[in-house]
């Protein structure tokens, strides 16, 4: 009976831990199914939002960007050309005074940080040479042909993504402000837990208390270390993206970019090897505790054992060799991403041309047949045929100044990406410059006069120095100052212009100009329309000298004082038939001396 009590209690007790283990095996086997679910749950999500974002690029593609920038973004996108300067560039100035940044909005369709600042980078570089430019030309014609290739980039270019409002560029520059970097603490600290672990053998309660006081010791330093480097672990994640999507761009048969994608290879070699043991710095959201059990242990080990901050310093160490490589892995993956978007921008042009460039000529000469400006919606075509100075007049509010900017804009779009809003372009590649939107410069103490002439003189110097034809733009020449020294002054700096070889284009609403400079420059002119007590303003370029003036009308129409406007009237009057100014009420009312 005894014997039959022991082996049915046995039994039962095989039988409560075979339990236990059922228990547990299917307690893990639910664990282990709902990670898988998640996992799937997650691709599947992934994979539609891929699906709806083909779609969305195969139907947008070509219409206006609906993007946003940030200013303190925006201020970034130079980080690419800083690193790249080039004698020749556009400057500041000129950026500035054409718009440029509404421009580089209009055409931007980049979905990378790398493809904004190349595009700004590229809009930027008008000396980049014909060569250049058909290379360029070929890349974009050959992805707007192969659409599935494209999408293909584009979805790449999405995956990379951006940085937030820094560039790649300002925490690879920042990465020797961490100074040296050193595991040694890291080790020592970790083999603070040894002694207290063989402990546990010996007196449990002693070695618990050894090994919660060295975590404790390791969270503590841990936060003050992941301070640190936390803002560079942003710029180690978008490398890791660039890495891989550098992976797949290699796959990708692409023949007019063979020799990009051959040094993409090459760069890639090198930096492979940064992947190994990321997940400890990349996963878990930077920090912050995961969502899974997997994530919530993995922060854990990192508080104390300081896992992520090692692999960090590893990895520093690595990427300080390798920035080099990091770099021409952004311009080929940039640069495919700005081809793409000067694709979308032809797109969505009613339409455009190819210029024609000519190198290696000192022959200044500019023809464009049907131009107009991409930022307006309903434009007047012009066309010019400068073969020599162009110099403009006409009333107030005609179409001058954004005559002057729909020609500059296009020798910049011409010279950067190859793209003109007209119906032909044909001249040489240009030094381009202009001054026409000035300032006051409070910063400096400048007076508005001391800017311009500051700008022109920049013109001038740089007529005389290359031997590449300088394209310039000025409006209002010399408008802060008084009417005789500006007329002669502006005289005089137009001849200088023009005996240099440069081709000016100058708008002036001093007339008299239009006799002095008549050796120089071909006169064109906008003038106004008045249909039933309105003026209307063609915006068609015609030739010769304005005739007309609007300046006293334009204020009767925005309801000056008719006393105002009959004695100005009187003044003018008097002015032209005698070339004498009065200001006696009788003279002035009957507009005589």
């Amino acid at each position: 009976m005894g014997a039959g009590t022991a082996q049915r209690g046995a039994c039962l007790l095989i039988s409560g831990k075979v339990r236990k283990n059922m228990e547990f095996v299917v307690f893990a086997g639910v664990l282990l199914l709902l990670f898988i679910f998640m996992i799937v749950q997650e691709l599947i999500q992934t994979k539609n939002q891929e699906k709806l974002f083909k779609k969305y690029l195969r139907e947008n593609y070509g219409k206006e960007p609906p993007k946003e920038y940030s200013l303190e973004r925006f201020a970034r996108l130079g980080s690419y050309l800083e690193r790249h300067k080039e004698e020749k560039q556009l400057d500041d100035i000129t950026w500035n005074d054409l718009g440029m940044d509404e421009v580089f909005r209009r055409i931007d369709r980049t979905y990378s940080a790398a493809g904004e600042e190349y595009l700004y980078y590229t809009l930027r570089n008008i000396s980049c040479g014909r060569e250049a430019l058909e290379h360029l030309e070929e890349v974009v014609n050959w992805l707007q042909e192969q659409e599935n290739i494209k999408v293909r980039i584009q979805l790449l270019m999405k995956r990379l993504g951006h940085l937030g409002k820094y560039s790649l560029y300002d925490y690879l520059d920042n990465l020797d402000y961490l100074g040296e970097r050193s595991n040694r603490k890291i080790v020592l600290g970790n083999l603070l837990y040894l002694p207290f672990l063989l402990l546990l053998f010996v007196q449990p309660a002693m070695g618990t208390i050894g090994i919660v006081l060295c975590m404790l010791w390791h969270i503590m330093t841990y936060f003050r270390e992941k301070k640190v480097i936390e803002p560079y672990i942003i710029s180690f994640a978008y490398v890791l993206r660039l890495i891989d999507v550098c992976e797949e761009l290699e796959k990708q048969k692409i023949p007019v970019y063979r020799r990009e994608l051959d040094e993409l290879r090459e760069a890639l070699k090198s930096l492979r090897e940064l992947r190994r043991g990321a997940y400890w710095v990349m996963a878990g959201n930077q920090g912050k505790i995961g969502g899974n059990p997997l994530d919530i242990l993995a922060d854990y080990l990192r508080m104390i054992l300081h896992l992520d901050i090692f692999q960090f310093n590893r990895m520093l160490e690595k990427l300080r060799k390798k920035t080099g490589q990091v770099e021409t892995m952004l311009a080929i993956t940039g640069y495919l991403d700005m081809a793409i978007s000067v694709g979308g921008f032809r797109k969505s042009l009613e339409g455009y041309c190819i210029p024609k460039l000519e190198e290696d000529t000192e022959k200044a000469f500019l023809h464009m047949k049907k131009g107009w400006h991409p930022l307006l919606s309903q434009p007047v075509k012009n066309s010019i045929r400068a073969d020599r100075g162009i110099l403009l007049t006409g009333s107030n509010a005609s179409g001058k100044s954004t005559f002057l900017k729909m020609v500059a804009v296009n020798a910049v779009l011409a010279q950067t990406i190859h793209t003109c809003a007209a119906e032909s372009y044909h001249a040489p590649i240009f030094q381009i410059f202009s001054s026409m939107a000035l300032r006051d410069s409070m910063e400096n103490g400048e007076s508005y006069y001391i800017v311009e002439i500051r700008s022109l003189k920049r013109i001038l110097d740089a007529a005389g120095e290359w031997r590449t034809p300088v394209l310039c733009f000025v409006d209002e020449v010399l408008r802060g100052t008084n009417t005789v020294e500006r007329i002669a002054a502006a005289t005089q700096i137009l001849i200088r212009l023009a005996e240099s070889g440069t081709l000016g284009f100058a708008a002036t609403h001093d007339i008299e100009m239009t006799e002095l400079l008549k050796e120089y420059y071909d006169n064109y002119h906008f003038e106004e329309v008045i249909r039933d007590g309105d003026i209307l303003f063609p915006y068609q370029l015609l030739p010769g000298k304005a005739s007309t003036r609007n300046a006293i009308r334009l204020l009767q129409m925005m309801g000056y004082e008719e006393q105002i406007i009959k004695k100005a009237s009187g003044q003018a009057e008097n002015f032209l038939k005698t070339g004498k100014w009065i200001n006696t009420p009788a003279a002035i009312s009957e507009g005589t001396t």
